[in-house]
C-alpha cells in the first residue's frame, strides 16, 4: 500500500506493508495525524577533531610511531633492528572487538619498542622509536 504524507508542506510517498491482523486506518483517521506530525531540523555541531593527549615523552613525531587510538595490542611484528619500509605492518591494536593495522610512516630502522601484546595503550602513545 502507498501512503502521501505531508509534512511541513513536502509532500512524500511512502510504501507501507500491512501485516495480517493489524487495523488498517482509512485515508480519513491519517488526517487527524496531520497537526501532530511536525518534523524538526537537526542541527548537528561540525566535527571538530579529537585532540590528542599532550605528549610527555619527547619523542619527536618523525621518529615514533604513535598510537592512533586507545586499545589493546594484539601483535607487534617488528623486532628491535629491523629495517622499515613505509606502509611495514608495525602493530596490530584491538579497540571494540575490531583489528587496527599500524604500518611504519617513514623508512627507517627500529630502534625501541614501546608495547607489547596486551597492553593497554592509549591514543597517541609511542609504541615504537625509529632510527
Amino acid at each position: 500500500m502507498q501512503l502521501i504524507l505531508t509534512i511541513d508542506g513536502n509532500k512524500y510517498i511512502v510504501d507501507v506493508d500491512v501485516l495480517e491482523g493489524e487495523e488498517i486506518r482509512t485515508p480519513e483517521s491519517f488526517q487527524e495525524l496531520t497537526s501532530t506530525i511536525q518534523s524538526k531540523q537537526v542541527i548537528a555541531p561540525s566535527p571538530q577533531p579529537l585532540a590528542m593527549q599532550p605528549v610527555a615523552d619527547g619523542l619527536p613525531d618523525d621518529k615514533v610511531c604513535r598510537s592512533p587510538i586507545a586499545g589493546i595490542v594484539q601483535r607487534v611484528n617488528v623486532q628491535v633492528g629491523q629495517k622499515l619500509q613505509i606502509d611495514d605492518l608495525l602493530v596490530v591494536l584491538e579497540a571494540m572487538k575490531m583489528e587496527t593495522n599500524i604500518t611504519a610512516h617513514t623508512d627507517g630502522t627500529v630502534k625501541k619498542i614501546m608495547a607489547s601484546p596486551g597492553e593497554a595503550v592509549k591514543s597517541g602513545q609511542a609504541l615504537i622509536e625509529f632510527e
